[in-house]
């Protein structure tokens, strides 16, 4: 773990009052339950100091049109003080299409950034040194080629792969349960994924390999309780698939991240971290048997919610972010992205992404929130709250094991049935006015959308960057590639680690569809599975 230099000697209130790092509680009950932070069961906190050390990284999710433009707003945040890069894929990216395939007309760059090659990779971080920044890449079923890429570039600069850092979302049960950017089946995917978590111990130790994600579960319409319980199930496939594949779960359980949503019932969401770093750790140290402190942490990052984000009177979503960033803070995680105001209606503009940044900003050097560890500890309410959403996880944890595991429940549509009804039940209150949603079902006012100023992509970008590709194309050696491609097809065919063979497709220049429509068993077949989902 690495050391960080206190960042300041002494903490005061405003008033003059020390404070402590974290209040001590002596019972016995007390110390076993929930222990002390940076120690088992992690309840109040990975680290001992947490934010008293270093802030959580603030880290601005951004990407979209093609690499040069993204490029653009990558240095920008990085001037305003943002402290991790967050990539946001465009839809043909996300699920191996190259942009000049008809199905990605129309979506070249709309939701995210266009990548096609290594040469968009290239453009993307220019000016970007990669050993001295943090990339966190929300990519799930091509990630093993978005990884490949970033190695790339980083072999390019010369930097240290023992030393870089940062995550991919590599996450596709998930995308089964609530999201649908995948290209295959699930046994070839978590082929894929015990396969970066092999590679990346060998190669990319300080690499994080998965980010199991609770956001999205959240964003269809599941609760706090449903968001921590699938999300750990998926977290126990993955782990049981990589022991399954004879990897030791002390060897690659420390670089596993988790990535949750920030809703706005502050005290809820305090306790939902609270309790999911308690779970965890008892899941790795009693079932998977872990030895190691850092295997039983649950490291998370979190993103306000952007389905609690209203067009109607955009300004109060500045509000509705704040609330949320804070019980991120609060709960303890160890990166945040905050939500712009606009994004309900478009693409954030450089000054509504830049309110959403400062306000990270003001939490961490103004609020005092970040002054001691786990302020709310030993309160009865989030005692309570967090003992009775553990209580509802591990209903659901033994529910899911008892009908086969996160895999077999994806096939029966039980998480997305159980997710279906509470996203119903929540439209139901919202149509009653039961629950209130300010300047949506009361306090309505007139909109002026009109006098919004929105980001808008170009359309031309779309043809820019088919040209891109036809140029890469026409002037890269093909007859590499061909090798290339054919040598990662018998790979996949096999049982041979795939990772050093996409690498290799990448380095010539071959394309993310090339590579995802490699192989028979990969790709052609399942792809065409995937085209007739669309």
């Amino acid at each position: 773990m690495k050391e960080f230099k206190n960042r300041k000697e002494k903490f005061l209130t405003d008033s003059g009052i020390e404070i402590p790092a974290f209040i001590e509680n002596n019972s016995d009950e007390y110390k076993s339950k929930l222990g002390n932070p940076g120690h088992y069961p992690f309840t109040r906190g990975v680290h001992e100091q947490m934010y008293r050390s270093r802030f959580w990284t603030m880290r601005q999710y951004a990407g979209f049109g093609n690499a040069e433009e993204s490029n653009k707003r990558y240095k920008f945040l990085l001037e305003q003080g943002t402290t991790g890069l967050s990539i946001a894929f465009d839809l043909p990216t996300q699920i191996g299409y190259d942009s000049d395939e008809p199905i990605a007309e129309g979506e070249i760059g709309k939701v995210g950034v266009a990548i096609d090659t290594l040469k968009d990779m290239e453009i993307l971080f220019d000016g970007i040194t990669l050993d001295k920044i943090t990339t966190s890449m929300t990519i799930n079923a091509t990630a093993a080629v978005l990884l490949c890429m970033y190695v790339a570039i980083a072999k390019k600069q010369g930097a240290d792969l023992k030393k870089i850092s940062g995550t991919i979302q590599n996450d596709v049960l998930k995308e089964y349960i609530a999201r649908g950017t995948y290209i295959y089946p699930p046994k070839h995917s978590m082929r894929l994924i015990t396969d970066i978590f092999a590679w990346c111990n060998e190669n990319l130790p300080s690499w994080n390999t998965i980010s199991i994600s609770g956001y999205h579960i959240r964003e269809a319409g599941s609760n706090a309780i449903q968001e921590v319980a699938f999300t750990l199930a998926d977290a126990i496939a993955y782990i049981e698939a990589a022991v399954k594949a004879g990897l030791d779960v002390d060897k690659f359980a420390s670089r596993l991240s988790f990535f949750f949503n920030g809703q706005i019932n502050l005290l809820e969401e305090v306790a939902k971290y609270r309790a999911a770093r308690r779970i965890y750790a008892k899941i790795m140290k009693e079932r998977f048997n872990a030895k190691s402190e850092k295997s039983m942490m649950l490291r998370f990052h979190c993103q306000t919610a952007g389905s609690s984000l209203t067009a109607q009177q955009v300004e109060n979503n500045v509000i509705r972010t704040t609330i949320e960033a804070m019980a991120a803070v609060l709960g303890g995680c160890q990166s945040l992205h905050t939500n712009s105001k606009d994004e309900a209606l478009a693409l954030p503009t450089e000054d509504s992404v830049t309110t959403a940044l400062r306000t990270q900003q003001v939490i961490a050097y103004e609020s005092g929130a970040a002054d001691t560890v786990d302020a709310f500890a030993g309160s009865y309410y989030i005692e309570y709250l967090t003992d009775e959403i553990e209580k509802g996880v591990w209903n659901y944890l033994n529910k899911i094991d008892e009908l086969g595991g996160a895999v077999k429940c994806i096939e029966l549509n039980y998480q997305q049935d159980e997710i279906a009804n509470s996203a119903y039940e929540f439209e139901k209150e919202i149509e009653s006015g039961e629950r209130i949603i300010v300047g949506v079902n009361k306090f309505v006012e007139e909109e002026h959308a009109e006098k919004l100023d929105l980001m808008h992509i170009d359309e031309a970008i779309g043809k820019k960057q088919i040209e891109k590709l036809k140029e890469v194309k026409s002037s890269r050696n093909n007859e590499e590639v061909r090798k290339n491609l054919d040598e990662l097809k018998k790979a996949a065919e096999g049982t041979e680690n795939m990772l050093p063979y996409i690498l290799k497709c990448v380095e010539s220049y071959c394309s993310i569809g090339e590579i995802s429509n490699s192989s028979a068993e990969f790709g052609v077949s399942i792809k065409i599975f995937n085209r007739t989902k669309s």
